[in-house]
């Protein structure tokens, strides 16, 4: 009887300690994010190859939170993401603004027409916007926002990428086929700039037509279509992939595809497996059920970045938290074998890009031999002297 009294007496004591200790630790800080996407209208199917992805971005924001908490394990930190997705024909602006004051970090998957629609809202002023799905130039450019960092590299970036390595391999004559979309005449200019600055010379450019399905006259087109005088490369600015995938092997000439079919300058591929890379393939592959794409890491990226910068900062106010992501005190791992870090005058996210065949890694970007008096990366599209982003 008096041994149990006692064993009572002591859960009673462990019980009040616990409690005490409990009431005496202080509460996390909490970290709120926003994800907020549009869904798509799935397009016409191009191949049966690739099946169309609708959530591409999502799992991957959500895999970062969850490493996020991992390290606010250890910080006193908490991080909560909102998952938002308007349906195809649903507002998006009305999304953006039913997100409240209390959320003043968002990752935005939407289109490049919709971006500054919704950074220009009144709601998004005192908010700071990471956009994981365009690749715009203007918007880094002239249409910049200073409250929007982007996490997937420009359409400038890829084609200096490509340039440099092209440079390297003296392929140095460039023929330039062109889509019809608005979106392959914008990779075309890039292409056109990074040609002149790395020296390329663009011996022929012809326009890919509506008259033409690569599909069905393949053999008989693509050969008459490419019959021009000698060159070292095939540059194809096909951004839907509406006939870029039909031009190898089928030229005149026996030369290589590069640009947006071919070999292609990428944030992110499925073959890449350097600097820990095949971890965080095979955990987005079990998650998903698939292999990662460029929008799920430049997600994954845009949640890691605010866990970074809000661990740095010991804060979760969103001005403190934007003004480590610009200093050069900031440094986000992004398995590249570099830290990554955001360029102060335009927002870009700098980072190596990833030289991909189909089924083989190439190379990364910057190329060796290509110097900077600050960093590589800013060989890779526009840099400080070059920005309009005032």
């Amino acid at each position: 009887m008096k041994k149990t009294k006692q064993l009572v007496i002591c859960a009673l004591i462990l019980a009040w300690l616990t409690q005490g200790i409990a009431l005496a630790a202080p509460a996390k800080q909490l970290v709120k994010i926003a994800y907020l996407s549009q869904e798509q209208a799935v397009p016409v199917a191009l191949s049966n190859l690739d099946p169309f992805i609708q959530n591409k971005g999502q799992i991957g924001a959500e895999l970062a939170i969850s490493d996020n908490n991992t390290t606010g394990q250890f910080t006193g930190q908490q991080y909560e993401l909102k998952k938002v997705v308007v349906p195809v024909d649903g507002d998006i602006q009305q999304a953006f603004n039913q997100l409240g004051d209390d959320i003043g970090l968002v990752v935005l998957n939407v289109g490049p027409e919709q971006l500054n629609l919704l950074a220009d809202l009144p709601s998004a002023k005192n908010k700071l916007l990471l956009d994981a799905a365009t690749s715009d130039d203007e918007l880094r450019n002239g249409g910049c926002r200073h409250h929007v960092l982007h996490l997937l590299p420009s359409r400038a970036m890829r084609a200096d990428a490509l340039a440099q390595y092209m440079l390297k391999k003296r392929w140095q004559n460039w023929f330039l086929v062109t889509g019809p979309s608005p979106a392959d005449q914008l990779y075309a200019a890039a292409v056109k700039r990074a040609a002149k600055r790395f020296g390329m010379k663009l011996v022929a450019e012809k326009a890919w037509t509506n008259d033409y399905d690569a599909r069905r006259t393949a053999q008989a087109d693509v050969p008459v279509f490419t019959q021009i005088d000698d060159y070292d490369v095939l540059v194809v600015a096909d951004e839907q992939g509406l006939f870029g995938e039909y031009l190898d092997y089928r030229t005149w000439k026996p030369r290589p595809v590069i640009g947006t079919q071919g070999l292609i300058a990428t944030a992110w591929h499925r073959t890449h497996e350097q600097w820990g890379a095949v971890q965080l393939q095979n955990r987005f592959k079990e998650a998903a059920g698939r292999w990662m794409e460029e929008q799920d890491y430049a997600a994954y990226l845009a949640v890691r970045a605010i866990g970074e910068a809000s661990v740095r900062s010991k804060s979760n106010q969103v001005l403190a938290i934007k003004d480590y992501m610009l200093s050069e005190a900031f440094a986000l791992q992004g398995y590249k074998g570099m830290p990554l870090s955001f360029r102060a005058w335009d927002g870009q996210l700098r980072q190596p890009l990833l030289l991909a065949a189909p089924r083989s890694m190439v190379g990364v970007a910057p190329v060796e031999g290509f110097l900077h008096p600050k960093t590589e990366l800013d060989t890779l599209g526009y840099d400080q002297p070059e920005t309009a982003c005032k």
